[in-house]
C-alpha cells in the first residue's frame, strides 16, 4: 500500500461504521466513507465537542455540510513547500485527496533527478495539486479538467504555492477532445498523470465511462508522448477495478512500447487511533528505467 508519512496539517484521526474523522489544518471534519465497514465506536460521541463540521449524507443523492462551529469559507493547509486551499465543496468533497501525497513525492523526486526539462500533462486534473507538486520541481505542466471551477481551485492552489510565474497552461476541455487535438498539433509530453472518474461528462456534455473509455484513452496519449518519456501514473477510485487490471493496461501499452518497469498498489492513509489503514483507491504506474 503507498502511503505517505509526511503530511503535518493533515491527519486521519479515526475511522469507524461508515465515517472517518480527519483534521485538515485546525479544523476537525466528519465526513461519510462507505469502505469503513468496522466498528470503532461512534465517533460523534466518541468526539463530542471537538468536530467544527459534519458532512450528512441526503437519500436523494448528494448531502450538505453542517457547521457546528465557525469554519471560514476556505483555509490553507501545507505539505512540504506546497500550499492547497480547502473547501466544503458538494459531495464531501474538500478540494484535496490527501492520500495522494505518496505520488506527489513520487512525481516531484522524478522530475528533480531529470537532467532535461520536463513537460507534464495532468488529465482530469481536478484542483491540481498533483500539477503544483509538479511545477514546483521545475516541470512545465498542462492541466485539464472540463469543470472550470476546479480550473479556478488549481490556480488558487498555484497562487498560494508561490508558483504563478511558473510555466502551466490551464484548460477547460474534454480530456479526449484535448488529447486529439494534440496529437493532431504533434505535441509531445514527457510525463502524463490522471485521474479519471468512473463516469462525467466533459464541457459539450461528451460522457465518460472509465470501463469503456480508459484503454481507448491511454493509447491515445502513446501518441502524444516524447521518445524517452520518464512515467504514465493513472489513480481510480472506481470501486471493483483492480490494481493489477491498471498494471494490465500499462503493461500492454506503455511496457509494449517504452519497456520500463509497471507497478501498482493501493493507496491509503494511516488511522491514528488505532494504526489501521484506510485504503483510499488504486494507482497504476509506468516509469522509465533511467
Amino acid at each position: 500500500m503507498l502511503v505517505s508519512n509526511n503530511f503535518k496539517d493533515y491527519e486521519l484521526i479515526d475511522a469507524s461504521n461508515g465515517e472517518k474523522l480527519e483534521r485538515y489544518g485546525k479544523y476537525i471534519l466528519l465526513r461519510p466513507d462507505p469502505t469503513i465497514i468496522w466498528n470503532n465506536g461512534n465517533l460523534k460521541e466518541k468526539y463530542k465537542g471537538k468536530i467544527d463540521a459534519i458532512y450528512h449524507r441526503s437519500n436523494k443523492g448528494g448531502g450538505y455540510w453542517e457547521n457546528l462551529r465557525k469554519i471560514p469559507a476556505t483555509w490553507t493547509i501545507n505539505y512540504k513547500n506546497l500550499t492547497f486551499n480547502i473547501k466544503q465543496m458538494g459531495f464531501k468533497h474538500t478540494g484535496i485527496f490527501p492520500e495522494q501525497a505518496g505520488n506527489w513525492d513520487y512525481m516531484m523526486d522524478k522530475i528533480k533527478k531529470s537532467k532535461k526539462d520536463i513537460k507534464v500533462l495532468n488529465l482530469f486534473g481536478y484542483t491540481g495539486c498533483a500539477s503544483v507538486a509538479c511545477l514546483s520541481e521545475g516541470a512545465h505542466v498542462t492541466h485539464v479538467d472540463s469543470s472550470k471551477g476546479m480550473i479556478e481551485i488549481c490556480k488558487e492552489n498555484v497562487s498560494s504555492s508561490g508558483l504563478s510565474d511558473k510555466p502551466i497552461r490551464y484548460l477547460v476541455d474534454d480530456v479526449v477532445k484535448f488529447v486529439k487535438r494534440e496529437i493532431r498539433r504533434g505535441n509531445k509530453y514527457d510525463a502524463i498523470v490522471m485521474d479519471p472518474p468512473s463516469y462525467g461528462r466533459g464541457v459539450n456534455g461528451e460522457v465518460w465511462d472509465i470501463e469503456k473509455d480508459l484503454s481507448n484513452l491511454v493509447n491515445l496519449c502513446l501518441e502524444i508522448l516524447s521518445d524517452n518519456p520518464l512515467f504514465f501514473i493513472i489513480n481510480s477510485y472506481t470501486t471493483g477495478l483492480s490494481k493489477t487490471s491498471l498494471e494490465n493496461l500499462l503493461k500492454t501499452t506503455m511496457q509494449k512500447k517504452y519497456n520500463g518497469i509497471v507497478t501498482g498498489d493501493e493507496i491509503g492513509i494511516k488511522i491514528k487511533a488505532d494504526n489501521l489503514y484506510l485504503p483510499c483507491g488504486i494507482y497504476g504506474r509506468w516509469e522509465s528505467n533511467d
